[in-house]
């Protein structure tokens, strides 16, 4: 006779009545197919602070998300940034971003959820521009996006890809356009439990791939190349509160011409569902 593994049948069926609301989260640095419930809300604070060759920046974030539909969420970002380098210290507001996700898939078995989503972002031309340097590229860019999740009670699995394409600035100068690649996995150590703290160890990968600079259409010789990080996290869940944190660490770099490369990036990022 087959007997029946209790444990791992209640871990399961929490995951999946949970799963929209403690439980799913998208990575630290990548993206995933989470979104909110329908009326759901999502406030959340994110950190973020990195460092190349001697310039430093920081920021923080406030982020509001709204559940349209069970497959379809909608929010803003606004950020405050500082930036600090041999010459000169700027803080103020920077590029507001809206954007919005919606899953397309998703298959449900016992323990194990399957999806996937689209994205869709436009960063704002409204950064404070009496800063120097600047806080934002003065135009207005727009970003999209494809992503797969596989989250189950112990092993997870993120697949994504995003394209940013940068518009042109007052003074015709435009940044180059990036694609952003990131391959995450996810190991849970202990099976999830209602209403008891959850633990997810992560590792990602990240990779960005960025065009050249151009000033009056003419391509700028010191910038864009790709560099790959390996970023490990955590994140870390009670009830419809998460913590969530990583450090991407710099693994390689072909940069064109002259260019300080990464030292590191910290982000850190503090939920709450509603």
């Amino acid at each position: 006779m087959k007997l029946i593994n209790w444990p791992l049948l209640g871990a399961g069926a929490v995951l999946i009545m949970y799963s929209n609301t403690t439980l799913a989260h998208d990575p630290v640095f990548g993206i995933g197919p989470h979104v909110l419930f329908k009326n759901g809300m999502e406030a959340a604070l994110e950190l973020r602070r990195e460092k190349t060759g001697e310039g430093k920046k920081s920021g923080l974030g406030a982020q509001v998300v709204y559940g349209i539909t069970g497959n379809w969420a909608a929010g803003i970002d606004v950020p405050y940034a500082t930036k600090e380098d041999a010459t000169d210290n700027s803080s103020g507001l920077a590029d507001l971003q809206a954007f919005t996700k919606y899953r397309f898939w998703r298959e449900d078995s016992l323990g194990l959820q399957e999806s996937a989503a689209v994205m869709f972002a436009v960063n704002a031309n409204n950064a404070d521009e009496k800063t120097n340097p600047p806080l934002g590229n003065g135009a207005t860019d727009f970003i999209t996006g494809l992503t797969y999740g596989y989250e189950s009670i112990k092993w997870y699995r993120w697949a994504s890809v995003r394209y940013l394409a940068t518009g042109k600035n007052a003074n015709n100068l435009k940044l180059g356009n990036k694609w952003r690649i990131d391959f995450v996995g996810g190991w849970r150590p202990v099976p999830p439990e209602y209403k008891k703290p959850d633990t997810v160890w992560l590792l990602e990968l990240n990779g960005e791939i960025t065009d050249k600079t151009e000033q009056n259409s003419i391509a700028q010789v010191n910038s864009g190349g790709t560099e790959w990080f390996v970023s490990p996290g955590i994140f870390w869940t009670i009830r419809n509160f998460a913590i969530k944190s990583g450090i991407q660490i710099p693994i390689a770099s072909n940069l064109n011409g002259t260019q300080d490369e990464s030292d590191y990036r910290f982000k850190a990022v503090f939920e709450w569902h509603l």
